[in-house]
Formats: C-alpha cells, sequence, structure tokens
C-alpha cells in the first residue's frame, strides 16, 4: 500500500526546500509534496499570485500526484494559505484534507484599521524590496525580533536561502498573500470539519498566543508546544515536527 500523501506550504522568502530536513525525517511514512509556491522559487514567475490561485495550484499538484485526500500542513505564510484554502468555497477542499496542520500561523488580523494598517506597511516592503533589491531586505527581514534567538546555524540557512529569492517574486506575494491581504477568518474557525493540528514554538510567545485563542473556536484541535523551538520550528526542530506529522 502507498504511503498516505502529505502536502507542506512554506513559508514566505522560502521554498519547498526549507521542509527538506522535516521530509527526511519523516522518511517512508509519508510521500511528501513541497512545492514552491508562486512568487518563490521555481515558481517565483507565476502571477497572479493570489490565496484563491495558489489554493487551486495546491489541489492541482495533489490531483496530478494522484493524491484524492491528503494531510495538509503550512508554515506560517504556507499555514494562511492552507487554512485559507480548507475554508474556500464553503468549505469544499475539505473533502480532500484528511488533516491541517498549521504551524506558526494565523487566520490573518481580525480589526480594519489594524488590517490596513499592514497592507499599507507591506506595500512600503514590496516597493522596498522591487527598490534596493534582495540583499537589503534580506538582512533587514532576519532583524526581525521573530527571528531574534535562532540557533546561528539556522538562521545562516534561512538567510542564505531569502538570498536566492526573487524581489519581484516576493512583492508580489506581499501584496497578493500577505497578512495585510488575508481576509480575516477567526470568525468561520468553527467551519472547520477535519482534525486540525496547531504546532508553535516554546519561544514564538506572538504565535502561541494566537494558537491558543484558535483553539477556543476550532471544533477538533489539539495545540503542540515544541520545547527550545522559536517562530521557524520547522527548521529549528525538524525531527520533532515530523513526529507530530
Amino acid at each position: 500500500m502507498a504511503p498516505p500523501t502529505i502536502v507542506l506550504l512554506h513559508g514566505f522568502t522560502q521554498s519547498g526546500r526549507s521542509w527538506a530536513e522535516t521530509v527526511a525525517a519523516l522518511g517512508e511514512r509519508y510521500r511528501a509534496l513541497a512545492p514552491d509556491l508562486r512568487g518563490h522559487g521555481a515558481a517565483a514567475a507565476l502571477r497572479p499570485v493570489t490565496f484563491g490561485t495558489i489554493g487551486a495550484d495546491v489541489l492541482g499538484l495533489a490531483s496530478a500526484e494522484r493524491a484524492e485526500r491528503f494531510t495538509l500542513a503550512g508554515y506560517s505564510m504556507g499555514g494562511r494559505i492552507a487554512l485559507d484554502l480548507a475554508l474556500r468555497d464553503g468549505g469544499a477542499a475539505q473533502a480532500r484534507i484528511e488533516r491541517l496542520v498549521l504551524i506558526g500561523a494565523s487566520p490573518g488580523i481580525a480589526g480594519d484599521g489594524e488590517r490596513a494598517a499592514r497592507r499599507v506597511a507591506d506595500e512600503a516592503l514590496a516597493q522596498e524590496l522591487e527598490r534596493d533589491g534582495i540583499e537589503a531586505f534580506a538582512r533587514r527581514w532576519a532583524a526581525q525580533p521573530l527571528f531574534a534567538d535562532q540557533p546561528p546555524a539556522v538562521a545562516a540557512r534561512a538567510h542564505a536561502e531569502r538570498l536566492r529569492a526573487s524581489p519581484a517574486g516576493l512583492a508580489a506575494s506581499l501584496r497578493g498573500v500577505g497578512t495585510g491581504a488575508m481576509e480575516p477568518l477567526w470568525e468561520r474557525l468553527g467551519e472547520l470539519t477535519v482534525p486540525v493540528a496547531l504546532i508553535v514554538g516554546e519561544r514564538d510567545a506572538k504565535f502561541r498566543a494566537i494558537a491558543e485563542r484558535m483553539a477556543v473556536d476550532i471544533p477538533d484541535v489539539t495545540v503542540h508546544v515544541v520545547p527550545g523551538a522559536g517562530h521557524a520550528v520547522q527548521l529549528e526542530r525538524p525531527e520533532a515536527v515530523a513526529a507530530l506529522l
């Protein structure tokens, strides 16, 4: 019997290769599909970059690989895309999703004013990418408090991957699937009919709080806190994430 399929969606500035250590730790337990999402990696030039088009890409990939049902997992941006896909079109995709795994992810920004401010900030960052190029952006992105405690080896690998990214692709991603562009899904969490796992790093206080809030409204949910990890759990503790998967 063929192993079950898991589709892994990467975060902003990453690519499918960011899952390599997690996939290796999964071994033969799963058939892992880790695509490059629009605006990133080999898909950097694909347009438009929207939640709808990326969701269609994910379902199309699964169908092409003859995976009628699959586990869908996403980290950060990839988690937001996975959640949007699960709830899009009245939750139709949940007929194909066996489990939903969200790593360091959120349902978006609930407040209109805060969301509008984030759109302005995302647009400014997109323009910075287009104007100044990838190196200046990569340094600024790595300096966020969210990544402050990353182990040096992890930070170096993440920085190297950012330097391979396309400025135009990342700018399109910010405009199309940035947190400011996302319609908030907080009020729709109760529509999730599949088992949901929320994975967060012990040091990631912001997203631990978000996960705890999400868990209140999701019918079938477990929350997993990975000891010693920060926001990028799958980069810092790939074996632990694989074990949870």
